[in-house]
């Protein structure tokens, strides 16, 4: 199936993560040209780089916190690569300890938000000024959110905040205001549940964790990068969604925000 993404240039934030890295090799795969960027993971963002050659990739570090970085990174990506054309604005934090919101710091809460949302307003900005400058006719952005922003998640209000505010306040102004640079312009959110990457393996080798958290999961499995990976790709081909923009794609196995499976009726080795 053709995705017209052959020699796109492709901006990966938090590509040297697990999500991020199954992006870039299902872009590579589509012959586009990924830059991937890292923060502080600068072996594994070109170890990544090294595995997907020969496709055209570079890693570049930045601080997606910093303005000066992010301007910088537009720079050397376009000077490496080209003129911007598609982003995916994947990097982010999220803390692994409960904290309910009596006993959270504003130091984690601005640190969260800086991350999850300045970050990427930075991102799309440097962006958006890239389409007018170079007058892309059919740029795509994909801003990876969370079922948190839907269904919230307590003990981590500051992460299900900042990306409730990512994909749906955010979103919906910026789908309007790509069709104001290019006609053809589209920005649309995908927002996983639950998937096994390494930063969440170790919560996948507890049967007890696997039963509580597939209770709102109809479909009884831990979802794959790859799943997210090619919704992210579909709706950065112009050829498979050409006429989307707006919208908020949950790939969380039809997770709900009510029980429907109880703990006996889920088999953990079968769920991941």
């Amino acid at each position: 199936m053709d995705t017209d993404l052959t020699d796109k240039v492709v901006l990966i934030t938090g590509a040297s993560g697990g999500l991020g890295a199954e992006m870039a090799r299902t872009f590579a795969r589509e012959r586009a040209r990924v830059v991937l960027h890292y923060h502080t993971r600068q072996d594994a963002a070109q170890t990544l780089a090294d595995e997907l050659a020969p496709a055209d990739c570079v890693a570049l570090g930045a601080d997606l916190t910093s303005e000066s970085d992010v301007a910088s990174l537009w720079e050397e990506a376009e000077a490496r690569l080209g003129p911007i054309e598609v982003v995916v604005a994947n990097a982010g934090i999220w803390m692994p300890d409960d904290v309910p919101i009596h006993r959270m710091t504003l130091d984690q809460w601005n640190q969260t938000v800086s991350a999850d949302l300045t970050s990427v307003f930075l991102c799309m900005r440097e962006f958006f000024r890239g389409i007018e400058r170079h007058q892309i006719m059919d740029p795509a952005a994909v801003l990876i959110g969370s079922t948190a922003a839907v269904f919230g998640e307590a003990g981590h209000v500051d992460y299900a905040a900042a990306k409730a505010g990512l994909v749906y306040g955010f979103l919906l102004s910026l789908k309007n205001e790509i069709a104001r640079l290019a006609p053809r312009g589209r920005v649309n959110a995908v927002c996983p549940g639950w998937t096994l990457t390494p930063m969440t393996q170790k919560f996948a080798a507890d049967p007890d964790i696997i039963r509580r958290s597939l209770q709102t999961i109809p479909l009884r499995k831990v979802g794959q990068p790859q799943d997210v990976a090619s919704a992210v790709m579909f709706l950065a081909s112009s050829q498979l969604a050409g006429h989307i923009s707006g919208q908020m794609l949950l790939v969380s196995g039809g997770m709900e925000g009510r029980v429907l499976n109880e703990p006996d009726e889920i088999d953990p080795q079968k769920a991941v």
